[in-house]
């Protein structure tokens, strides 16, 4: 059987941000979701939970042998409409707990009311708590800007302000991830030299949908680009699509089950 990372569901497994948001998650589906970040044939990129659950998913992804997954988690979400100050709390808060990534809501909603977003300078702010060793992740909600012209001002507002990433949807708007809105924060970050990553979210549940945009990327910004530093998939359901295919394609390269 083939190598894991060299098969199509084994390169999305290691681009994969393994979400869990559900308003019932607790310590115990944390750490379920932890354990099934750990799979047979390699590890996800990262878990992305709760703020208040952060240090249970880093605790225990430490115990299990997991200490290279990273630990995401969302602030000013999912609205994207809270106070400067409330937000830059929350985004300190959640790195003291242990978050490796932060993934900030872009404040969207102004922008789509033709006001001005202060997006620079709250983007700015919490990259500063970042600093160079923790990734920020901004969130535009394209479905809802559901507009290029605003998509662009997103993106280019959120690259002046510091972010690591441009991350498409929270996952809680009524349209999530498109081709189409994935075309022009591309577009975008190939202006930017390929400087910052791309996370895609939102309604990703097979393997077609990730290769689909996979595809995207590779046609603008090439093969080489794609790795976890610059490309992840934002998601819960694909996990076990991938696991379905991984199991009839390749051989496992671990033998630890939680």
């Amino acid at each position: 059987m083939t190598d894991p990372r060299k098969t199509p569901a084994g390169r999305v497994l290691a681009l994969l941000d393994l979400t869990s948001l559900n308003t019932g998650d607790d310590l115990q589906s944390t750490v379920d979701l932890c354990r099934r970040a750990l799979t047979p044939y390699g590890e996800v990129a990262a878990v992305c939970v709760w703020p208040k659950l952060v240090h249970v998913a880093r605790r225990t992804l430490n115990t299990l042998g997991g200490r290279s997954v990273k630990v995401v988690s969302v602030c000013n979400f999912p609205a994207g409409n809270a106070p400067l100050a409330d937000v830059v709390e929350e985004v300190r808060k959640t790195l003291a707990e242990g978050a490796d990534e932060i993934d900030l809501v872009y404040p969207w909603r102004k922008l789509k009311a033709g006001e001005a977003t202060g997006a620079e300078e709250l983007i700015r702010t919490c990259k500063t708590l970042c600093g160079p060793y923790h990734r920020l992740k901004v969130i535009l909600e394209t479905g809802e800007l559901d507009d290029a012209e605003l998509i662009r001002t997103a993106c280019r507002e959120s690259i002046a302000g510091g972010a690591d990433f441009l991350k498409t949807s929270t996952g809680k708007a009524a349209t999530h991830a498109t081709p189409e809105a994935v075309r022009v924060m591309l577009e975008i970050i190939e202006e930017e030299g390929g400087k910052v990553g791309l996370k895609v979210s939102g309604g990703l549940r097979s393997l077609a949908d990730a290769l689909q945009y996979r595809t995207l990327v590779e046609e603008r910004l090439g093969a080489a680009w794609i790795t976890p530093e610059h490309l992840r998939f934002g998601a819960s359901a694909l996990l076990d699509d991938l696991l379905r295919e991984l199991s009839t394609e390749a051989k496992p390269i671990s033998t630890r089950s939680y």
